[in-house]
């Protein structure tokens, strides 16, 4: 598929009026400013704004080089509010994408700072007034989201579409052979019994937390805001959401060609590309024996712009909390009724991407990077 069949399919993104509002959840990460840089290019998207979540790097560092980005690519019009903050246990990938996340360039501070909102305040505010209107990319772990939900109820119902990089559907994960590392989590948490309910806490504080009273269970559960019970809750909430696995975005694949032609194009995005791209090549190199990375964050940004670039099935999905299998998405297709009352009884049922246009996606994403 062509870029302008891709926006063919989709008539009505064309009109300026009518631009697809997207708000951007992420961990900028090598393919988060890929992701970013795409999305900025595509004349068809309003980014509304940026929040930022733990994950390839600590919060801060997250809002730092989103502010970046943004500077780098002279849109500081664009706002970024600072998410969830980190526990001192969690696992970051910068053996993925440098200890600064963004290659080892060390790139000088931004001049610009995050709005006072937190990213969970920021995607009330925005949900409530463009009900129904916005989608949002969430390339990070969940936990922002999920604290949106707490502040607001009806947030599930207000934002228009959860477009999410999260999962491992019927194949190993990424940080371990059961888990993919946006509903994945390393800290410990803690059990107490409270009476008739289990009141689960998402959250680090007291001020962050989420609590969720379920029925029929009698044990508290106290956890860094890490943790796969804030993926549950999002994918449980009864939001419109669409989550792409690592089973899909492995199947898109930006080749060490692909990467020439990048370095030898006059593109702004695709020089800057070309600073950061080393480590990332090299932890792919050496983690999957390809010749070429795995485009997880753009993949998932183009699905939510252009959905006809993937297949999908519905069903209920559940995140493991614990155990072994921690951080693992199942998967039920609800085609078999069951007479016993479970916890996958009468959830709400999620897209799930099966299959990707991987030329396109490629195409789509080299002509957006070498045409900045």
């Amino acid at each position: 598929m062509k870029e302008e069949e891709a926006a063919a399919a989709h008539p009505t993104m064309n009109n300026n009026n009518n631009k697809k509002k997207i708000i951007i959840d992420t961990d900028p990460g090598i393919d988060d400013a890929m992701a970013i840089f795409v999305a900025l290019g595509l004349p068809q998207v309003d980014i509304i704004g940026l929040t930022t979540i733990f994950g390839n790097v600590y919060t801060t560092l997250a809002t730092r080089n989103a502010l970046h980005l943004l500077e780098f690519a002279g849109r500081t019009d664009i706002p970024v509010a600072q998410g969830s903050h980190k526990s001192t246990k969690l696992r970051i990938a910068d053996f993925v994408h440098g200890t600064d996340g963004l290659g080892n360039q060390n790139f000088p501070p931004p001049q610009g700072n995050p709005i006072q909102p937190s990213a969970a305040q920021f995607l009330v505010q925005q949900a409530n007034l463009y009900p129904a209107q916005i989608t949002l990319v969430a390339l990070g772990p969940l936990t922002n989201i999920a604290l949106a939900m707490q502040l607001d109820p009806e947030f599930p119902q207000k934002i228009g579409q959860i477009v999410l990089l999260g999962g491992a559907f019927a194949v190993n994960g990424n940080v371990n052979p059961a888990a993919e590392a946006n509903t994945d989590a390393i800290s410990s948490y803690t059990y107490s019994f409270i009476g008739a309910r289990k009141r689960i806490t998402y959250g680090k504080t007291e001020k962050e937390s989420i609590t969720v009273l379920f029925p029929d269970v009698i044990q508290k559960v106290i956890f860094s805001p890490s943790s796969p019970y804030a993926a549950d809750l999002v994918f449980t909430s009864g939001a419109d959401i669409l989550a792409l696995g690592v089973n899909v975005t492995h199947q898109v694949v930006l080749t060490d060609a692909d990467r020439e032609k990048l370095a030898q194009s006059d593109g702004r995005f695709a020089q800057y590309l070309c600073k950061v791209l080393d480590v990332y090549f090299s932890y792919h190199h050496d983690a999957y024996n390809t010749q070429g990375v795995y485009l997880h964050d753009p993949t998932t940004l183009l699905a939510a712009v252009y959905p006809s670039l993937i297949t999908y099935t519905e069903g209920v999905v559940r995140v493991q909390t614990n155990g072994i299998t921690r951080g693992m998405t199942m998967f039920y297709n609800t085609k078999k009724r069951f007479a016993e009352i479970t916890g996958w009884s009468d959830k709400p049922v999620v897209k799930v991407a099966v299959t990707v246009d991987a030329p396109a996606v490629v195409e789509l994403v080299m002509n957006r990077l070498m045409s900045s």
